[in-house]
């Protein structure tokens, strides 16, 4: 198997990752603002991530890498990645083609609302 490139010094030195050498990637659909999925991403998925075009993860469940798309055909294309100020989020804007759940929704976070107390803002 071919060696992997490392991820650029300038960007891994941005980011913190976990324990398990993760970070959390929240992915929201460019246009709309709309929050589609949570992934994460060991240092070999934000690389692929940054420079192929489509979003990669790390699945833990199955601790192999998985680029959205490759087997339902409900590809995301990146269209920007920011990462947070304690570096240990990123934000992945895409174009998502298809449904971004594995359930065949086009959220994962239509699940329903839980019940919560809705605060007020001082006056």
């Amino acid at each position: 198997m071919a060696s992997v490139p490392d991820l650029d010094p300038t960007v891994s030195s941005r980011l913190r990752f976990d324990d398990a050498g993760l970070v959390a990637a929240v992915v929201q659909q460019h246009d709309s603002h709309e929050v589609l999925m949570l992934g994460w991403m060991d240092v070999e998925a934000v690389r692929r991530t940054l420079t192929e075009g489509r979003v990669t993860f790390w699945s833990r469940s199955r601790q192999e890498y998985w680029r959205k798309g490759d087997t339902s055909g409900h590809a995301q294309y990146v269209r920007s990645v920011a990462v947070d100020c304690d570096g240990d989020a990123l934000l992945v804007q895409v174009h998502q083609v298809g449904a971004a759940c594995h359930t065949g929704d086009r959220t994962c976070f239509d699940a329903g609302d839980l019940d919560v107390v809705v605060g007020d803002v001082p006056a």
